[in-house]
């Protein structure tokens, strides 16, 4: 993860603190927080797309990376929406949702991080020796 945030890096802070503080995390600024927020999703983003745990549809391209890695960090900002006390001040969403998309655009623009993560969960093809099959009354034959 240090390839993309280092430890220092405004995201990485936002992470660890909200990690460390989840219950009370809101607490601690008279208002939604939308940098800390953002910073945060972003870092989760990252993290879940390096996990691979629920990637389904590996992403092709650029722009499918940083669509996935955009769902990701929409996920972790609700999340945080739904656990925060703190109201959400007018134009917030979008402003914390474009604060990480900007986190999120600046990673993959940086030196080959965006082909370094398209590599990551390439599909190997499988190759298949198996042997056709016929159907019975049927002039359909299909290889196993």
């Amino acid at each position: 993860m240090d390839r993309f945030f280092a430890p220092n890096t405004s995201e990485a802070l936002a992470h660890t603190h909200l990690t460390e503080n989840w219950f009370t995390w809101d607490q601690d600024h008279p208002s939604f927080n939308e940098t800390l927020v953002a910073g945060c999703a972003s870092y989760q983003a990252f993290t879940r797309y390096l996990s691979g745990s629920d990637l389904f549809i590996m992403p092709r391209s650029r722009s499918e990376l940083e669509g996935v890695l955009r769902r990701y960090a929409y996920d972790s900002i609700h999340n945080a929406i739904a656990v925060s006390r703190q109201t959400l001040q007018r134009g917030g969403y979008s402003r914390t949702c474009s604060l990480a998309e900007k986190s999120i655009r600046d990673v993959l623009n940086t030196n080959d991080n965006a082909t370094v993560l398209l590599n990551l969960h390439v599909l190997q093809p499988e190759t298949f020796a198996g042997t056709d099959v016929s159907l019975p009354n049927s002039n359909t034959r299909i290889r196993t």
